[in-house]
C-alpha cells in the first residue's frame, strides 16, 4: 500500500514543531502559505527508520507568496514569525517565493525564473520526491511528483531542476542521515 497524503500529514504532525507551525502559521495571514519539504518528507523517513519525528531535520521551511518584492516586506514577515515562534527550539525559514529570482542568481551563481506562485517554488526542489508542501489555507498536501519516491526512499533528479552537482550533494546529505535511501535515474 502506498503512502497517502493523509498519512504523510499525520506522520509529519507527530513532530511537535510541525504541529505548532500548522496550528500557528495562519496567524501570520500569509498568502499561499505552505509548510514545505524536509520537515514533511523527513518525518516519513524517520518513522521508517525508527527515529524521532524531528530527528535530522535541519530547518523548517515556510513558503508564501507576496507581490511586494521588497526585502523590507519579507523581513517584516521574518520578524513577526520570530516573535510568534520564539518558544520553539527550531530553525524556521520563511521565503517569499515571489522574490526568489531577485537573490538566487547572486547566491547560487545560476539564473532562476520568476515564480508565479508558492507551488512554482515547491516544483523546483532538486529531488523530485521532495517536492511537497502542506498548503495551510486548504490543509491539502501538494505533491506534483506523488509520494511513491518518499515512501520507497528513492532519490531522483527533478526534471525541472537538473543541476547534477547540486542534486548529488543533496542526495549525499540525505543518505548520510538515512543510509537506506537510494539514488535512481
Amino acid at each position: 500500500m502506498s503512502l497517502t497524503h493523509q498519512q504523510l500529514i499525520a506522520i509529519a504532525s507527530n513532530d511537535p514543531v510541525n504541529a505548532e507551525l500548522i496550528r500557528r502559521l495562519p496567524e501570520l495571514g500569509l498568502e499561499q502559505c505552505a509548510l514545505v519539504a524536509g520537515c514533511l518528507f523527513q518525518a516519513v523517513w524517520n518513522q521508517r527508520s525508527g527515529l524521532a519525528p524531528g530527528w535530522g531535520i535541519k530547518d523548517y521551511d515556510v513558503f508564501y507568496f507576496d507581490t511586494d518584492l521588497s526585502w523590507e516586506a519579507e523581513d517584516a514577515v521574518i520578524q513577526r514569525a520570530g516573535i510568534l515562534f520564539k518558544d520553539l527550539d527550531a530553525t524556521i525559514e520563511f521565503k517569499n517565493q515571489a522574490r526568489v529570482h531577485l537573490w538566487y542568481g547572486e547566491h547560487f551563481a545560476r539564473p532562476y525564473p520568476q515564480l508565479q506562485s508558492t507551488r512554482d517554488g515547491i516544483d523546483r526542489y532538486l529531488i523530485a520526491g521532495t517536492c511537497v508542501g502542506l498548503e495551510l489555507d486548504s490543509g491539502e498536501l501538494y505533491a506534483p511528483y506523488g509520494l511513491d519516491d518518499i515512501d520507497q526512499g528513492l532519490l531522483r533528479i527533478n526534471p525541472l531542476n537538473t543541476e547534477a552537482e547540486l542534486f548529488a550533494n543533496k542526495a549525499s546529505s540525505y543518505q548520510a542521515r538515512w543510509p537506506w535511501l537510494r539514488v535512481v535515474d
